[in-house]
């Protein structure tokens, strides 16, 4: 008898994690370069503040990202990319040495430090035109979208068409369709004006309507204030500043990360115009607020305006109804405290 002869019977094992790799790898190698991923949003166009959120704040002294900044003041041109059809530049004709004269004059003259999405920087440059006004932010996507929103802003006044339509301040498209499912009114836009405002016969933006803003006087920095402001800004020459819904830093082992404090305020009279400059605060923590006051009067530099000045203070009320987050708090119906 023959012996039956036993036979290997082989049968295909299912492909491994390392043959999908390597199929994955040969079909990217044979598939041909695509062209750059555009942009979110063009120069010109008025950005959408949805692709640009970020964390509301950050510690400024744990910050470690790299900034570039001059080693002194008088090194830097600010006409180059934050000014370059400033309003004082426009009088110099062709001369090149009057240009020159007159572009290393230009320099901010007034802060919005924290300036966020930008609101009162650009309300500032249509109530303060003879001024430059200077956004600080240490975030980079939000300052970002603040440089987009003031060149959007610029094409918008010389009437070039900029793609705003269906857009409102802060470029949120009405009629475009909101993610999961939520409508523009559940999404109000910071930058809508309240009823109440536009009713107001003492509204301090009459003055100023018939006059259509260039905004060729603002522009954004992404700095930290706290570490680099005086590689940027020389000594007096600073007509405002403002610091708008600054972090309060509840904690008091973090109090001396407050952006008002007595030693920094030493450092804001040394920008501030000496007998002019004025210090800006508003805030809708009453603690935070009533700090800011007791700092302010104890220090020797610092005196208190008047009630009178405040309420004839065009900037003031900018301050209370222009940024974000104070249009935020008057929708909510809380409190806020400025000086």
């Amino acid at each position: 008898m023959g012996k039956r002869r036993n036979r290997k019977r082989t049968r295909s094992s299912p492909p491994t994690n390392n043959d999908n790799d390597n199929d994955k790898a040969s079909a990217i190698a044979s598939t041909p370069p695509t062209d750059t991923v555009p942009p979110i949003t063009h120069e010109g166009q008025m950005p959408q503040k949805k692709f640009y959120r970020s964390r509301a704040h950050c510690n400024p002294l744990s910050f470690n990202e790299a900034f570039d900044y001059p080693p002194r003041p008088d090194l830097f041109d600010w006409t180059e990319e934050h000014y370059p059809n400033h309003p004082q530049l426009s009088d110099c004709g062709t001369d090149a040495g009057e240009f020159s004269a007159s572009s290393a004059q230009i320099h901010p003259t007034v802060l919005d430090v924290g300036c966020g999405f930008g609101g009162l920087t650009l309300a500032l440059s249509a109530l303060l035109p003879e001024e430059t006004i200077l956004g600080l932010e240490i975030r980079s996507k939000v300052t970002e979208y603040v440089r987009l929103r003031i060149l959007a802003s610029r094409k918008e006044a010389m009437g070039t068409g900029a793609s705003i339509a269906g857009c409102d301040g802060d470029g949120e498209t009405h009629d475009a369709e909101k993610e999961d499912g939520e409508t523009h009114d559940a999404e109000k836009d910071d930058t809508e004006t309240d009823a109440t405002d536009r009713d107001d016969p003492n509204d301090k933006r009459a003055s100023h309507r018939d006059h259509r803003p260039t905004h060729q006087n603002a522009s954004v920095l992404r700095t930290n204030a706290m570490k680099y402001l005086p590689n940027h800004i020389p000594p007096r020459s600073l007509s405002k500043l403002f610091f708008c819904f600054p972090d309060p830093h509840f904690k008091k082992k973090n109090h001396p990360r407050r952006i008002v404090s007595t030693r920094l305020l030493t450092e804001y009279a040394h920008w501030l115009k000496p007998g002019e400059g004025k210090l800006y605060c508003i805030t809708d923590v009453r603690d935070l607020h009533e700090w800011h006051v007791e700092r302010c009067e104890e220090h020797p530099l610092f005196e208190e305006v008047t009630e009178e000045e405040m309420e004839g203070d065009e900037c003031v009320w900018a301050m209370r109804t222009e940024t974000e987050e104070g249009k935020k708090v008057r929708r909510e119906g809380r409190e806020m405290w400025w000086k």
